[in-house]
Parts: C-alpha cells; sequence; structure tokens
C-alpha cells in the first residue's frame, strides 16, 4: 500500500472518529474522543489492509484485461470471506475486548445487527476498490494499445515515404542510361527520347506521393513510357493491351507499371528476329504484366528495387498479395486491382480507434454494473435500518432486498458473459475457432 492511500486511510479514521464522537457519544471529553479516533482506526485501517492485500494479490496472478471473468468471480469470493472475517475480528475487539460486553450475544441482538451493518459497508467499500481497480487497469491497458498502433503506424508510414522515396532516383537512373546509350547509337532519338522522357518524368514527380491511383491512369502513363521505349528499340519490343472497362476506375500502385515494364527489359534480351513481346492485361481483380522469357545469360547483380518495392508497397497497403509465376516460357507479374481507395495505410494489427471503442463500451458496462451493485450496498441496508427502527415487529425489508438482489444477479450474469448476447458470443467464438 502506498503513502496516498496510507493518508487517505487516515483521513477517513479522522472523519469516522469524528463523526461518532459528536452525534453518537453522549459525554463528550478528550479521552473519548481519542478512544473513538482509535475504533476507527481499528476498522478502516484493518479492513483497509486486508482487501489491499487481497486485491493486489489477485491483480499479481489474474490480469483485469486478460483474465476478468476469473479475476471477478475470485475477487467476489474471497472478498466476501475476508470481509466477514476481518469485520467479525474488529467488532470482537471493539465490543468484546474493549466494551466487555457479553460474547454470547456476540451474533443476535444489537451487536448481530452491526455484524451485519458493518459487513454490508465493508463489501460496498470493497465494491468501489475493485471496480476503481479494474477501471485503471483498462485505462491503462487501452493507453498501452493506443500508443503501440500510432507505433506502428508511424513505422508503416517511415517505411511506406522510404519506398516511395526510391522511385525518384530509380527511374532517373535507368532513364539516363537509355538516353546515354541512345545518344551514341541515334541521336536524333536521343532528341526525342529527352522530350518524352520529361513529360514522363513529370508523371513521376506528380504520382510518387500518392498511395493509390486509377488503374486508367496507370495504363495511359504506361503506354507513354512503351513509346518511349520503342524509340530505343524499336521493332525489337512488342506491346499488348487488352484492358476490360469495368476495371478503369479501380486502383492499383503508382508507377508499378513502368517498374514492372523496366523489370522486362533489364531481364530479356531484345532483337528484331526474337522479339520481347509484353502484354498488359486484366483478369477479374488483377492486373497481369506478362512477358515472354529470354534471360539474359550474363547479368550483373540485381538491386532488386523494382519488383521488391511494389510488393513492399502493397504488403502496406492491402492484404492482397502480389503474385510471381514464372515457367521455361514466360514470365508473369500478378498485381491486385483494389475496388476502394484508402486515405490512410492499414496495418496488419486493428485501428487505434476501434480498440479503444470497445475498450470504453466494455468500461461503461461494467461502471453500470457496478454502480447498480454500489446503489444496492447503499440503500438496502438503509431499508433495513428504516424497518426494524420503525416496525421491528412487522418485516418487511426482505421483499426489495430480494427483487433487487435478483436484479443485480441477472445484471451480473449479463456483463460476464452469461446474459442475453449469451448465444451471439458463443457463435461469435465457434467461428473464430474455426478460421
Amino acid at each position: 500500500m502506498n503513502k496516498k492511500s496510507l493518508i487517505t486511510i487516515s483521513w477517513i479514521t479522522f472523519f469516522i472518529g469524528t463523526l461518532n464522537f459528536l452525534f453518537f457519544t453522549g459525554e463528550k471529553t478528550l479521552r473519548l474522543y481519542l478512544v473513538n479516533i482509535v475504533i476507527a482506526g481499528l476498522y478502516s485501517f484493518t479492513i483497509a489492509f486486508g482487501n489491499g492485500f487481497v486485491n493486489d494479490f489477485l491483480s499479481r496472478r489474474y490480469s483485469w484485461v486478460e483474465d476478468t471473468r476469473k479475476r471477478t468471480v475470485l475477487g467476489v469470493i474471497s472478498t466476501v470471506i475476508v470481509n466477514v472475517i476481518l469485520v467479525f475480528f474488529c467488532n470482537y475487539v471493539n465490543f468484546i475486548v474493549y466494551q466487555k460486553q457479553n460474547a454470547a450475544g456476540f451474533f443476535s441482538g444489537t451487536m448481530g445487527f452491526f455484524n451485519w451493518f458493518t459487513v454490508n459497508v465493508a463489501l460496498l467499500i470493497s465494491a468501489v476498490l475493485h471496480a476503481r481497480g479494474f477501471i485503471k487497469a483498462w485505462k491503462n491497458s487501452t493507453k498501452q494499445e493506443i500508443v503501440q498502433q500510432k507505433l506502428i503506424a508511424r513505422s508503416a508510414n517511415a517505411q511506406f515515404e522510404s519506398l516511395k522515396n526510391q522511385l525518384d532516383p530509380h527511374f532517373l537512373f535507368n532513364s539516363l542510361n537509355v538516353l546515354s546509350a541512345l545518344i551514341d547509337e541515334n541521336p536524333p532519338q536521343a532528341q526525342r527520347f529527352t522530350a518524352s522522357m520529361s513529360k514522363i518524368y513529370r508523371y513521376v514527380l506528380e504520382q510518387k506521393d500518392k498511395e493509390l491511383v486509377t488503374v486508367e491512369e496507370e495504363i495511359e502513363f504506361a503506354k507513354t513510357y512503351c513509346n518511349l521505349l520503342k524509340t530505343r528499340f524499336e521493332d525489337s519490343v512488342h506491346f499488348e493491351f487488352n484492358m476490360e472497362e469495368n476495371v478503369l476506375k479501380s486502383f492499383v500502385v503508382p508507377l508499378s507499371l513502368q517498374l514492372l515494364l523496366e523489370n522486362c527489359i533489364k531481364h530479356n534480351f531484345a532483337t528484331s528476329s526474337k522479339p520481347l513481346v509484353i502484354k498488359i492485361y486484366t483478369d477479374g481483380n488483377y492486373l497481369f504484366i506478362e512477358n515472354n522469357l529470354q534471360q539474359r545469360e550474363q547479368m550483373r547483380e540485381s538491386a532488386g528495387i523494382g519488383l521488391s518495392n511494389i510488393v513492399q508497397r502493397y504488403s502496406l497497403l492491402s492484404k492482397q498479395n502480389v503474385f510471381i509465376e514464372k515457367s521455361t516460357e514466360f514470365f508473369r507479374v500478378k498485381i491486385p486491382i483494389l475496388t476502394q481507395k484508402i486515405s490512410t495505410m492499414t496495418t496488419p494489427t486493428p485501428p487505434e480507434s476501434i480498440a479503444y471503442q470497445k475498450a470504453v463500451e466494455r468500461v461503461k458496462e461494467l461502471k453500470g454494473f457496478y454502480g447498480n451493485l454500489i446503489a444496492y450496498c447503499l440503500v438496502i441496508p438503509f431499508l433495513v435500518f428504516v424497518n426494524l427502527y420503525t416496525s421491528p415487529k412487522h418485516i418487511w425489508f426482505y421483499w426489495p432486498m430480494l427483487g433487487w438482489g435478483i436484479g443485480v444477479g441477472m445484471h451480473a450474469l449479463q456483463t460476464f458473459g452469461i446474459g442475453k448476447n449469451w448465444e451471439e458470443k458463443q457463435i461469435q467464438k465457434i467461428l473464430n475457432n474455426r478460421k
């Protein structure tokens, strides 16, 4: 128990002892005032330390977040047992040891009623402490989850930005290599290539900061880029486009076709007698880039920027995978067409807003139950006191105590998983186990 808790218990002791001295003690002396403070401290510190020990012990063994039901059941059982023992101990010291009353009447009459009343007050305080511990644990868990989600999102964004920043130097480096070769081979073509490259590079600059572009935009860019490649390779390379109209407004990652077209040129030889045929077409929800396999015999080691860049960007933006197929006759890359544009990246973990909302709903549900329980523990003892004080021969308090008690019990069953939505929870549990 920390220093703050000790100060709080000390203040509670002071107020209870002072109130008891002012309203329930006939003779007003310093000695009796100190006696009231000591007796109040006996109850306050004994019950607080006992419940604190039980609460800390259970919290170390069972988490409020991961083992909510077990923690609650064990908390209720242990709290009832511990509080009954502690209250009986304090009352025995107060009535039998200090006040020298007859021990035979400890469980009957005034002492019996005081036992029952004090147990209810102790249980009420314990319920408040357990509810406070539960809410605090869930808040801490939610805060940790939110921080973790933010870190994951920031890491994913940083990774995505790093991947996009590869596109500028990668495209420029490859284009300058082509231009360098054309200057020696065919200067007029080099001039036309330079003009086309400026238009294409403008598109690169415009699209590289976007997460997704439409299939139509990417295809138009790919056709322009293919014309640029035709300038260099002439009839050594053929391009075939076959696009379905219904997917043109869907989305792909930007510059994916340009990177894959570069990949085809880089890894295959192309001549007029054996042209490289590159097919770009759609089938279902996928965009295909396929070429006849004419692999170069000697190649320097590849940096792997093009294909790996596309795979990594799709992994950050979608759960759909990029497929690569290779045979002795063709090489094919299959990239997903996304039907919905996203404004922020998704990560493999659930969004923080969903996790936070679930936590808020769960805390609200449990606060409702504990509020009901606390109200029951406050009102019922008051009704018992009124009944016994005004008409002790006509006992009626057990009717509201029984009716309301049944309601509290049903509320507990509903809150901890066996209520009206039990069937829905069981169905969801079975579905999750079959995934």
